[in-house]
């Protein structure tokens, strides 16, 4: 092969053109299109800080607000206080006055007397009648008294009022929320999918469901959904049935 000196004066001449070609058409551009980008970064910034500058004041405002609101609220608090305390001491001493002359009457005593009488045998006719319910509720429970209940606890799902909706609602904001169903009897696989469905339908989370068995309860259910407990059991009813024998003291 040899060497072409008017071929190498061209092809060097070629180059050049190239390189002159580049820098007009690609390398001024691109500078100013790195220019006009770092002006825009710049201009960014400078609103981002003017931005947080503003946010700052706006929060050194809301805590200003804040402890003058606390110091309103405490000596408000403080007031409502004492104007209790006072109202308090009024009325007591209006009742002390109303007593001492209420002890000076004579039928008093007999009243109270039958007024004792009367409340325990109130009392011991609704703890007799929490007994026998008791022994009658435990001697009928059976599954199919559950699988009613059960039916009962789907109904009632269906037509929560509008704040325990909400409140399963706002539980259902975590990332995951376990839920603890017990029964009396085991529940079968059709049931605990209705169930679940039902609930997940009013909570907006993913569910981690838990069943356990518990005799103690007779027949029914409870579940409990974090702190919202929801009973459809027996023995929650004899609870409050005996509750209400207790309130007759």
């Amino acid at each position: 092969m040899q060497f072409n000196l008017s071929t190498f004066i061209l092809e060097i001449i070629n180059f050049l053109i190239l390189i002159w070609i580049l820098q007009r058409l690609f390398y001024q551009p691109l500078l100013a299109v790195i220019a006009k980008r770092k002006q825009f970064i710049d201009q960014s910034l400078a609103d981002a800080k003017a931005i947080q500058q503003q946010a700052e004041e706006q929060r050194s405002l809301y805590e200003n607000r804040q402890k003058l609101w606390e110091q309103e609220k405490q000596a408000a608090l403080t007031a409502l206080h004492q104007q209790i305390e006072g109202e308090r001491r009024l009325q007591m001493d209006r009742l002390n006055s109303d007593l001492e002359l209420e002890r000076k009457k004579i039928n008093v005593t007999l009243q109270r007397q039958q007024r004792e009488l009367q409340l325990q045998a109130e009392k011991q006719a609704l703890q007799n009648g929490a007994r026998f319910a008791g022994l009658l509720l435990k001697q009928s429970a059976s599954p199919e008294l559950e699988a009613r209940l059960f039916e009962m606890l789907l109904d009632n799902l269906k037509t929560l009022p509008a704040d325990c909706t909400l409140c399963l609602q706002l539980l259902g904001a975590k990332k995951s929320m376990p839920i603890k169903i017990t029964s009396a009897y085991l529940l079968t696989a059709e049931q605990r999918l209705q169930l679940e469905q039902q609930l997940g339908a009013l909570i907006n989370s993913q569910i981690n469901f838990q069943y356990y068995q518990d005799a103690e309860l007779i027949a029914g259910f409870r579940l409990d959904i974090g702190a919202w407990v929801l009973n459809a059991n027996l023995q929650h009813e004899l609870i409050g049935f005996a509750e209400i024998a207790n309130d007759a003291e």
